[in-house]
């Protein structure tokens, strides 16, 4: 069994990969639930969140990403995705979230 993704380890990587704190958010469409991580970062000053909200924004979209049992997937495409987010044009990633989407979308 794979060990769940951590803050820290999310927060890190992203920094660590394009030197600023990306934004990631969970979209869904057509039925099917996407990891984005946005163009917009912490560290803007038109940003929307402080530390503190960024952090528990992060910690929200990994709680249904460990739920979903995909924390190595998306831990693997984070250390290894090519392009960055760009104005306009987030990073994607589709997570396997068949049966159980209707548990984590209202």
């Amino acid at each position: 069994m794979t060990h769940p993704l951590q803050v820290d380890e999310v927060i890190s990587c992203i920094k660590n990969r394009w030197e600023v704190s990306y934004d990631i958010q969970l979209v869904v469409r057509l039925e099917t639930l996407y990891l984005q991580i946005m163009w917009a970062y912490l560290e803007q000053k038109s940003f929307p969140l402080d530390e503190e909200g960024y952090r528990l924004r992060v910690a929200e979209v990994i709680e249904v990403v460990n739920r979903l049992g995909q924390a190595s997937e998306v831990r693997e495409w984070l250390l290894n995705v090519n392009k960055r987010p760009r104005i306009g044009k987030a990073l994607t990633f589709k997570l396997d979230a068949k049966d159980s989407l209707s548990e984590f979308v209202l």
